[in-house]
Formats: structure tokens, sequence, C-alpha cells
């Protein structure tokens, strides 16, 4: 049975490649120390004809302190399908990093991309960012505190996906940060480093539109920060309604990996309202 799976997912990678192009390992910012430069993957539809398309950036998960960029071949295989130009940027993970810098990262990553992706068939007019877990968190917060980004309206729409760490004030404040996780070198032990790493605290009328998926199944903490924001949304954006799903955490991410998911429809058509 495992063999069988084997193969299937073998298959439909084979079928996905055929639909899009990968770029591997794009150099969007150089560190100081040259061996940890940052780089993003793209995938675009093969079309020779398509340009101009919607571009989703995903930023990736992993209790801010792991995962990888390469793992998600099969979101912006699948995006590609679909037309959707995908960029999938790496960061510096904890405890090399704090998540202002990880945030600051991907707001230089938003900018690579507004200022290369017509070279990727992609529409820098059309840029929509998209995180799981600890990459909701990053992409909510460089898409509210103004700190990061000059002009959110660059950000045509936000798909937080089970995000984690909307609220980090509240939270830390309940269960301070320890060194499991690296969550002393991730959030500091300064309250006001907590509130200035919540997306929460930063929404206003000039947040892009958001569009969200929450677990049924997920962590507490998360379904209690994602109520808390959407109550926060509802302040300036009154339709926000969230999507959900009756899945862990984990699995919100990995159902990602079929092409006929709904997920995929549900975010064209939300690309599709925000562009009206």
């Amino acid at each position: 049975m495992i063999k069988q799976l084997v193969l299937l997912v073998f298959i439909m990678g084979m079928f996905s490649s055929c639909a899009s192009r990968k770029f591997k390992d794009i150099q969007y910012l150089e560190k100081e120390d040259s061996t940890n430069n940052l780089s993003l993957n793209i995938f675009q539809p093969r079309d020779k004809d398509a340009h101009q398309l919607p571009v989703v950036i995903f930023v990736h998960g992993g209790y801010w302190t792991e995962g990888n960029k390469d793992i998600y071949g099969f979101l912006g295989r699948n995006f590609a399908k679909n037309d959707v130009v995908t960029v999938i940027p790496s960061y510096t993970l904890s405890p090399k990093a704090n998540y202002d810098t990880m945030a600051s990262e991907i707001a230089s990553a938003l900018q690579w991309t507004l200022n290369n992706i017509e070279n990727y068939k992609g529409d820098p007019d059309q840029i929509y960012l998209m995180g799981h877990s600890a990459g909701g968190h990053l992409i909510a917060l460089i898409s509210t505190n103004p700190k990061y980004i000059d002009d959110t309206s660059v950000i045509k729409g936000v798909i937080l996906n089970d995000a984690a760490g909307l609220d980090m004030y509240s939270y830390l404040k309940e269960n301070p940060p320890t060194t499991q996780y690296n969550y002393k070198t991730t959030w500091t032990t300064n309250p006001e480093q907590w509130k200035n790493a919540s997306p929460l605290y930063f929404v206003d009328e000039n947040s892009p539109p958001f569009m969200m998926y929450v677990g049924e199944k997920t962590y507490p903490s998360i379904k209690k920060q994602n109520a808390d924001f959407v109550d926060k949304l509802h302040q300036f954006q009154p339709n926000v309604k969230p999507i959900i799903l009756n899945k862990k955490h984990v699995p919100m991410m990995s159902q990602y990996f079929f092409p006929w998911t709904n997920r995929y429809d549900e975010i064209l058509e939300f690309i599709e309202e925000t562009n009206n």
C-alpha cells in the first residue's frame, strides 16, 4: 500500500511538473554572512502566451525555528496549473534570527517580487501573500505593522492558513517564553516587543483584504487568536468569514498537495473578487 502511494505521489508530481516551470534558489537578499544568502523558488505556467498573471507569495511555517521552502513545490505546481505564479521564499530561522528579522526578510522578498515578477509572467499589481502557521504570522505582521512596508496597498490580499502568533502579546503574558522552540530568542523577554510582534494590534483601515482558514482540531491558542483577529478585522472588513475545516494543524497545509481540493477554487475566487 505504501509503495502504491509513493508511486501515485511520483506520478502526480510528474504531471504537475509538465504544467509548470520552476526557477530554483533565486537570491533575493544578500546577507552579511555570504553563506546565508536568502533565496526563493518561483513556479509559473508553461503556457508561453501567459503573462500578467496573479502572484501568490507563500511563506512556510514551523514554529519560527524549522521548515524549508523546497518542501512546498506541490503548492507552486498546483497554483501554476491554475495560472497563478507562485513565489516561495526562505527566511532565517530562530535561533539565528528573531521575529523582527524574519518579518523584515519576508518584506524584502515582497519587494524583490514587486521589482522582478514581470520577468516570470507575473503581475506586480496582483500580489497576494499566503502563509501557514508561523508563516501566517509573518505575512499578517508585514501586512499590518507599518514598520515593514511603507505602502500596504501593494498587497492585493492576504490568505492566512491556520495562522499562529496573531496575538503573541496576550499569549506570552500567560505563557512567558522559554528556551523551548527558541521562544526567548524569537520573541525576546520584552513585553513591548511581544506587542510589536502581534498583527492584532496593527489592523486598521489600511490593512489589505484578508481571507482566513482555521482548523477545527487545531491548537486552542491558534483558534482563540484567529477568533480575536477576526473580531478586530470586522471593524474594518465586516464581511470576512473564516473557513473552518475539520482538520488538525499540519493537515491544514498538507491538504494543498491535492490539485482537486476546493482550497484552490476558494483562493482563486478571492483573487477574482479582490481584483474587481
